[in-house]
């Protein structure tokens, strides 16, 4: 019984350290594999279909199914890539150049107010509008300054982003193909009782498609709708402020209205009544009630998690990591509360374990449930 003892103890430590170097050596490429792994989930089940019309021939439906990735995700997001780095571009020269001063278009709509609200602001103690205006035009120059140098950092690093890419798609291909078989040996590895690898693996899987087709897909229409607008009002940038509000959009309570109502506001301050007219309404009756009327189709109810949570999560995600934050973060808050959800029949059973005595009793409480 010792020997028995220290032998599993020893492979536990064994698997432990191979589990860790491994992991070492794929933190790389984890990016490409995380949305490999994400993109196999969304579509699993259009290769599933596939299967059953090819009657059980793998290799085939993940072939097409990757087919599909590339042709309405992969392609399209290169496409937008290459022209926002040209936009980037574009709009660091107007505010290198002073064809764009946000400290100027500050002051304008500032001055267009009513003499009741410069007393208030005065009483606040910002009066000093000549302090704002610098500091925004810096604001804006800094910030200019910074996306233009990752747009550059991104061009020159043209050859790892492929590496990268051609990564993610040939795991992709394996995922959609053995990925019925991995996740039953994932589940075998995994020391919990069926019910609870059922929920978690559940929910891992209905939270990636959650937020991606939900936050994502929600995000990028509001933000391509938003572009839109802006493109046919003649604003410069539009793609570029597509894609900020598409990012912003993600974050709720927050949402794309902080770019396209400071906008609004400069069109009817600045006299340009009709252009704010519209583009106000534009945003609350279009922008703004796409998400109540997408995301309950797209997600669920059931699925939702509290808003509160998604904007922690989300921003924790970003700072953490990077652009991938925006899955990974709401990604782990619900997989968090998946678990304490679990954590009172977890006590049960393992109460009910200790008072019966029987190695047993986890199935048989496992097959009651």
């Amino acid at each position: 019984m010792r020997n028995s003892s220290l032998y599993f103890r020893s492979f536990i430590v064994m698997l432990v350290l191979v589990t860790v170097g491994f992991i070492w050596i794929l933190l790389p490429y984890y990016a490409a594999l995380f949305w490999a792994t994400t993109l196999a989930v969304i579509f699993h089940p259009i290769h599933r279909r596939l299967c059953l019309k090819f009657k059980g021939r793998r290799n085939l439906a993940a072939a097409i199914t990757l087919l599909i990735v590339l042709l309405i995700v992969i392609i399209p997001m290169i496409v937008i890539s290459g022209a926002l780095i040209q936009e980037i571009a574009a709009s660091y020269k107007r505010i290198s150049s002073g064809e764009f001063n946000l400290g100027l278009y500050f002051t304008r709509i500032v001055d267009a107010l009513p003499p009741s609200v410069h007393t208030v602001l005065s009483f606040l103690g910002i009066g000093d509008m000549l302090s704002i205006q610098e500091k925004l035009t810096q604001g804006a120059l800094a910030g200019g300054r910074f996306i233009a140098t990752q747009a550059v950092s991104l061009g020159q690093n043209t050859a790892q982003l492929l590496i990268g890419l051609g990564v993610m798609l040939y795991v992709l291909f394996f995922l959609l193909r053995d990925g019925a078989d991995l996740a039953r040996l994932s589940k075998q590895a995994i020391p919990l009782s069926e019910e609870h690898k059922q929920h978690l693996i559940r929910k891992f899987a209905t939270v990636i498609r959650a937020t991606v087709k939900g936050n994502i897909v929600v995000a990028v229409t509001q933000g391509t709708l938003g572009g839109l607008m802006f493109w046919v009002l003649g604003i410069q940038g539009a793609l570029l402020w597509g894609v900020v509000m598409t990012l912003l959009s993600m974050l709720p309570a927050v949402g794309a209205a902080l770019i396209w109502a400071p906008v609004a506001v400069y069109f009817l301050t600045s006299g340009a009544i009709v252009e704010g007219i519209v583009l106000t309404l534009f945003g609350v009756l279009v922008i703004g009630l796409i998400d109540n009327i997408l995301r309950p189709i797209l997600v669920g109810k059931d699925t939702k998690l509290p808003d509160w949570i998604i904007l922690v999560s989300t921003l924790g995600g970003l700072a953490v990591f990077g652009l991938n934050g925006f899955v990974i973060g709401p990604l782990s808050a619900a997989l968090f509360i998946a678990a304490w959800d679990l954590f009172p029949s977890a006590i049960k059973l393992n109460q009910q374990g200790l008072d019966d005595g029987s190695p047993g009793q986890e199935q048989e409480y496992s097959s009651r449930k």
